[in-house]
């Protein structure tokens, strides 16, 4: 599911990033762990119940 972008300079001059695929996600955005946080704070597409009714991977299976 991941993919490697190069293009034109600066695209290629830094190995650990792209532009694209799931890769790019560590370019733009912060990663924030909610670690042992009881459900009833957890924002409302995280929470295990799925209220949102969202697509995702749960434990490695799909649902929604």
């Amino acid at each position: 599911h991941a993919m490697v972008h190069g293009g034109p300079y600066p695209a290629t001059s830094d190995s650990r990033t792209t532009s694209v695929g799931s890769a790019a996600i560590f370019r733009f955005l912060r990663p924030v762990c909610y670690q042992a946080l009881p459900e009833g704070l957890l924002p409302e597409p995280l929470k295990e119940s799925n209220p949102l009714g969202l697509k995702r991977l749960y434990d490695g299976k799909r649902e929604g």
